[in-house]
């Protein structure tokens, strides 16, 4: 019996990489995207495709009741839909903060309760989080998608535990820059705010690029990471966690640094700027 995947997030980056690595596994694949033009060619390849905003509960339970209808329960839920709320704390409004959660951490979570029942009844399934090297260290300029990353790790963390013994599999995959356009979109997201000068450094930062950039000589391609998606997606015995590229590791490491050496290196950073 073929196997179904549901991906997040297809219309373009990891999500296209991964929905068109599972096809070529032969998987039955359903890539979802808010706006299923965006998602046509992937169609006329061979997924399944349907419309999903992950913001909206009914639209993520009707999509997996479909799979469900069509080919039993789901096999693998990757959630990679998301995106990056660059800026300052002190310059983010709630309303934001809000919105950055109700995609990056929330949606996870609708789509997580609506494949949990299914893959409990056959006793096996994968749900693999698209997470970040912001999700294991923070820095000035990213708090807010940073702590949307680290909520995701927690609840991925106490949900592989809860899940332990019943088949199910729960898994992280920790990119670091990827070559997707992110960068430039979260640079937008930031233009949005109003700007506090005292933050200036942090701002000219992300405008003038650097190292953790998608344009980086050491940023990930998006099949890269699409690769390790499908190696935690297809092994029987998936590790906790998969770090992706230079920054992807070092992001597991830096964690371990005592708080005054990140911070040090923080404020010589600034200095630089």
């Amino acid at each position: 019996m073929t196997r179904t995947v549901l991906v997040t997030g297809s219309s373009s980056g990891i999500g296209r990489a991964t929905a068109r690595a599972f096809l070529e596994e032969g998987w039955t694949v359903y890539a979802t995207a808010r706006d299923t033009e965006d998602v046509a060619d992937l169609a006329e390849e061979g997924c399944e495709t349907a419309e999903l905003d992950v913001t909206d509960r009914e639209q993520c339970e009707a999509v997996v009741d479909r799979i469900e209808r069509e080919h039993g329960a789901v096999d693998c839920l990757v959630n990679n839909a998301g995106f990056g709320q660059h800026g300052p704390v002190e310059d983010v409004p709630t309303r934001l903060v809000e919105r950055q959660f109700d995609v990056n951490v929330y949606g996870p979570h609708r789509l997580t309760l609506a494949v949990l029942p299914g893959m409990r009844e056959q006793g096996n399934g994968t749900i693999v989080n698209v997470s970040s090297a912001a999700g294991r260290v923070s820095a000035p300029g990213v708090g807010v998608y940073a702590g949307s990353k680290f909520a995701l790790e927690a609840m991925s963390d106490a949900l592989r535990n809860e899940v332990d013994g019943l088949g199910v599999d729960v898994v992280l995959v920790e990119p670091g820059p990827v070559a997707t356009g992110f960068e430039e979109r979260a640079t937008s997201e930031m233009d949005r705010l109003d700007r506090t000068p005292a933050y200036e450094a942090v701002y000219r930062f992300y405008e003038d690029g650097s190292l953790l950039s998608g344009d980086s000589p050491i940023a990930s391609s998006p099949e890269e990471v699409a690769a390790v998606v499908l190696e935690a997606g297809v092994s029987t015995d998936p590790r906790a966690r998969y770090p992706v590229g230079v920054i992807g590791v070092l992001g597991g490491y830096a964690r371990l640094l005592p708080d005054r050496l990140t911070d040090t290196a923080y404020r010589l950073l600034e200095r630089v700027l």
